[in-house]
């Protein structure tokens, strides 16, 4: 798998590294050709352990990198054109962080706490990222929310100027972050622009057995 999305990134990426805290990992990576790094096994986030892996990449490679782009390891249905959708978000000189989001389709779960939702506004920044179905639709039926409205899911998926990220790996866990357990609030909460970018394909992430499960089943589409 982590051979699979290391092929997939490096389609759109010039520079490609794992960055992990479990030597198996590491040897992996390596042993099939790709590039790793090791890093702090004491990180609270995947943004915290990208933040340390630019800076030892920077330091190893002597090159500069003026934005970093994280992908999850266990997320194989990343597709390159997704990867340049993010890059495409920083022709623009005050994009900051940049996102991922989908169009929820007529009918769609919105209520899944575990798939976060988010609200932009209309030049496509992000405003809030929720657990729950945002905007709450006061005179219509739940089922038809996704129906009368168009909503948003978030996909993981996150790219940053090199400053930014090491400032917002700095900032303090905030009050709406802690309430969602989504620490992209924090930015939001500290003044930084999350420019969204929408993607057509879903994201799905292998946690358990189940989730492999279903991953093979729908590699032979993804082809």
């Amino acid at each position: 798998m982590i051979q699979w999305v290391y092929e997939q990134a490096s389609k759109s990426l010039g520079i490609v590294y794992v960055a992990t805290d479990d030597k198996r990992i590491l040897d992996t990576v390596q042993k099939f050709g790709g590039k790793a790094i090791m890093t702090s096994p004491a990180h609270q986030s995947g943004t915290d352990r990208c933040a340390e892996a630019v800076a030892l990449i920077m330091k190893e490679t002597g090159i500069k990198i003026d934005v970093a782009v994280n992908i999850q390891g266990d997320e194989p249905f990343i597709k390159p054109e997704q990867i340049d959708q993010l890059k495409e978000c920083f022709s623009e000189e005050g994009t900051e962080i940049a996102t991922l989001i989908r169009k929820v389709e007529a009918g769609e779960d919105i209520f899944n706490p575990n798939q976060p939702k988010v609200i932009i506004n209309l030049k496509g920044d992000a405003i809030y990222f929720s657990r729950a179905a945002i905007p709450y639709l006061r005179d219509s039926e739940m089922s038809t929310w996704s129906e009368k409205h168009t909503y948003f899911k978030h996909i993981g998926l996150y790219a940053y100027r090199t400053g930014t990220l090491n400032k917002i790996t700095n900032l303090n866990r905030s009050s709406l972050e802690i309430a969602e357990s989504l620490e992209q609030n924090r930015w939001l909460e500290n003044g930084y622009r999350i420019r969204t970018a929408v993607t057509l394909w879903e994201s799905i992430g292998i946690d358990t057995p189940d989730d492999l499960r279903k991953a093979k089943l729908l590699l032979k589409h993804f082809i």
